[in-house]
């Protein structure tokens, strides 16, 4: 079977697939299930200075055809205490199953530059006390906290703290997280800033939600989410694209000891496969996560490991980055497959629906069945006049 391992920013994965921050992960019962499933690491909730409720509800909802979610949460947590805390971070490792040791991630998203030294030096501090946190991912990309710009589009806020973070010499691992660049210049502007700081950040997470989004219900004619005028980050399967494009660009303007973790819009093991091609160390999983719980975890890495086992590859490692160039050669082997594909289905269809297999042959028996019995019931209740 193929080999699911990575590691990420030095941090070893036993699985490339784990949580994104977002729902289901704001507490240890929450965390627990993650640590019990087939995720390689987990993840904490993006967590502020102090608990905070974020914005009043309704603030999520998901398409009918599941193409799209979204959500202005307005980052609800606990707070970096309690994330940090010995308890929270023993009930959850305590979870992993047949003593697995799973690297325990806490992000972070403060209000102000100081909030976030702040709980960078608690975590510091607990780090030398003997907790096991593997790395820390630092949100710089949150859209839904009112009132407050997406602090990586701001390239020199985005400079000045990395080069404050810089000055302080932590010694854990550090990941940023990043929103969407829609514009390959401004994903370039970003990328040369986080090269200056290599020596800082071992990896970088692409995306976060497209933030500026819209759903509205048209019988009441009003936004489906409450807040900031209905105004939300996209999620699911709708901003793949967007993120496969900035994990593809990502991995060519980093520098090789830079990883990049995928996420946006994975729900399959092929979403995960594509990821990997695009040079992808890991990826993240959160709205698959929100809607299926925990076990999409598991069946997402069993439906990675059967494609990576029938393309021929042997572990993760074999196909990171290797995205190949359009060809003709490739377009073929598309349509060839399209073709086989369609032909399959429609024997299938054949066999189903002819008479003279067992199915069908049981098919119009049933129907049979179905007629006599009504004639029996409408004779009995007079409701039929059978001629003689």
């Amino acid at each position: 079977m193929a080999d699911l391992s990575s590691s990420v920013g030095g941090i070893p994965l036993v699985s490339c697939v784990y949580n994104a921050s977002g729902p289901r992960t704001g507490s240890s019962a929450a965390l627990s299930k993650i640590a019990a499933s087939s995720a390689g690491a987990i993840l904490t909730k993006s967590a502020t200075l102090e608990a905070q409720n974020g914005n009043p509800q309704p603030r999520t909802w998901h398409a009918e055809d599941n193409k799209a979610s979204m959500n202005s949460e307005g980052l609800p947590n606990s707070g970096i205490d309690y994330y940090i805390d010995s308890t929270t971070i023993q009930e959850t490792l305590e979870a992993c199953p047949n003593g697995t040791k799973k690297p325990y991630l806490v992000s972070i998203s403060g209000k102000t530059l100081q909030d976030n030294l702040e709980m960078l030096d608690r975590i510091a501090k607990k780090i030398s006390e003997g907790e096991p946190i593997a790395g820390v991912e630092l949100n710089l990309a949150c859209p839904n906290v009112i009132g407050k710009p997406i602090i990586a589009y701001d390239f020199d806020q985005m400079k000045d703290i990395l080069s404050t973070i810089s000055n302080k010499k932590y010694k854990f691992i550090l990941g940023l997280k990043l929103p969407p660049y829609l514009d390959s210049k401004h994903l370039q502007q970003a990328a040369a800033i986080i090269n200056d700081y290599s020596t800082l950040v071992s990896y970088v997470v692409c995306i976060n939600t497209i933030g500026n989004a819209l759903s509205v219900d048209e019988v009441s004619e009003s936004p489906f989410i409450s807040s900031n005028n209905g105004l939300a980050g996209l999620s699911g399967p709708a901003v793949k694209y967007t993120a496969l494009a900035n994990v593809r660009q990502m991995r060519q303007q980093l520098k090789s000891e830079i990883d990049v973790v995928g996420v946006g819009g994975i729900e399959s093991g092929t979403d995960a496969f594509l990821f990997l091609l695009c040079g992808a160390s890991a990826v993240q999983v959160g709205t698959c996560h929100w809607k299926e719980g925990p076990q999409c975890f598991d069946r997402i890495c069993t439906e990675l490991q059967q494609l990576l086992n029938e393309k021929g590859y042997t572990s993760v490692q074999d196909c990171i980055g290797k995205l190949k160039s359009w060809s003709k050669e490739g377009a073929a082997l598309t349509r060839a497959a399209k073709k086989q594909k369609q032909q399959e289905h429609s024997t299938v269809t054949t066999q189903k629906s002819s008479p003279g297999d067992a199915g069908g042959l049981k098919w119009m028996i049933d129907l049979v069945l179905v007629v006599v019995i009504a004639i029996l019931l409408s004779e009995k209740f007079k409701l039929l006049s059978i001629p003689e």
